[in-house]
């Protein structure tokens, strides 16, 4: 019998650097492929970090080109994002008050805030646009999807570094569960390339510094990798009710089975084992599964060593080195706060193909990686339920669990 108390996820969008839709996407990460460029910008010669991965397309030709000069680039690709998993949930007809948004961002318009700080240098207060308020802040993104719907039942915004969209999307599973919504578009976006973020991720040692090949450069849980490389991007997913959406017929790409979230209070910028076990085992509670149902995890692994090592670590400790990993910011760079939700898109496609995208890049494994990260080749395989992990900095630790 149908479990009508379930959450589906019945729509799914995504503008990245390996493409403009959620297809797109999907098609680059099985062909293995790399939005990772050079940056031609004359500003990147002065930088230590001469690479990052842009959009595949621009964002402001695909909307209205009057409301796109309102928007940050933030706001832009959240709400391209938006549409497309509207679109593809069906246009789902829901009570406005049961209706909300939740769209997760790490730095919200930062872009916005830093070039219009260059207008007021230059040329006084006078100068700055009347719409700068609105497209710096962080809620933005959330806002202007929220009012494009016309969703009365809340527009919220996490804020928690590179797990935001995961938190998103964590956030509008318990507002489906409480009761207090029927669908919710939940997802994160993130557009901060900028020689001021680049060159500060660069200054903690955060950022790869390579730039001779920049296709190979993430490179996760290899022995040669020297750090995450910087990309943007949006991805949202459209939660619905069970009952909600088989009312209306509508088709389902799987079920958000559950959510865990934890906080490790040590360290602003350190990785966590201890504290993303507790995420991952919250995660499978919710979702009512035990560790070995686990099949498939699409890792947070950004390519810093600590970082990689301590996610290695946690993942054998909660649910065994049975499942097969793959580390998709091999090719689409590091999203920061959009990571996590294009992340839950990939294992949503990978349950529904049956095919486990390869981690690219990936030519000696550091032997302290005890998992089975599949590399060389895709994988095919009956993918039933997968872990989703999303870690930022602050402490905050967010795995999803997606089943078929």
């Amino acid at each position: 019998m149908a479990d009508d108390t379930a959450v589906l996820v019945t729509g799914m969008g995504a503008i990245t650097p390996l493409g403009a839709d959620a297809a797109s996407t999907w098609s680059a990460l099985l062909a293995g492929k790399s939005g990772v460029r050079a940056l031609t910008e004359d500003w990147a010669a002065e930088l230590p970090v001469r690479i990052a991965a842009g959009l595949a397309v621009e964002p402001a030709p695909l909307l209205d080109r009057v409301q796109a000069r309102k928007l940050d680039r933030c706001e832009q690709v959240a709400l391209i994002a938006s549409r497309e998993a509207w679109q593809d949930a069906g246009r789902p007809e829901a009570d406005p008050e049961r209706l909300a948004v939740v769209i997760g961002t790490g730095t919200g318009g930062v872009l916005t805030t830093l070039g219009q700080d260059d207008v007021m240098e230059r040329s006084g207060t006078r100068r700055l646009s009347p719409h700068t308020v609105p497209m710096l802040m962080p809620n933005g993104p959330a806002a202007w999807v929220s009012m494009e719907l016309g969703a009365l039942g809340g527009a919220r915004t996490p804020v928690s570094a590179c797990a935001s969209g995961a938190e998103a999307i964590a956030m509008g599973l318990d507002l489906i569960r409480a009761g207090r919504a029927d669908v919710v578009v939940a997802g994160g976006a993130e557009t901060c390339l900028h020689p001021f973020t680049l060159g500060a991720f660069a200054q903690m040692k955060a950022l790869s510094t390579r730039h001779d090949d920049p296709e190979a450069v993430s490179r996760p849980f290899d022995v040669d990798r020297s750090g995450f490389v910087m990309g943007e991007g949006a991805g949202v997913l459209v939660l619905e009710r069970a009952e909600h959406a088989r009312a209306r017929g509508a088709r389902a790409h799987g079920t958000l089975a559950g959510a865990g979230l934890t906080s490790s209070a040590q360290h602003i910028t350190a990785s966590d084992p201890e504290g993303q076990v507790r995420a991952i085992q919250m995660a499978l509670s919710s979702a009512q599964l035990a560790p070995a149902d686990i099949n498939h995890v699409h890792a947070h692994a950004t390519s810093t060593e600590s970082g990689d090592l301590a996610e290695a670590q946690a993942v054998a400790r909660a649910i065994g080195d049975h499942a097969a990993i793959t580390a998709t910011k091999s090719m689409t760079g590091h999203m920061l706060g959009a990571s996590g939700a294009v992340a839950a898109i990939a294992a949503l496609r990978t349950m529904a193909s049956g095919t486990l995208p390869a981690t690219r890049n990936l030519d000696r494994l550091d032997p302290g990686v005890a998992l089975d990260v599949v590399h060389g080749e895709n994988r095919s395989g009956a993918w039933t339920a997968g872990l989703v992990n999303s870690f930022g900095f602050g402490g905050h630790n967010l795995s999803l669990i997606l089943t078929r």
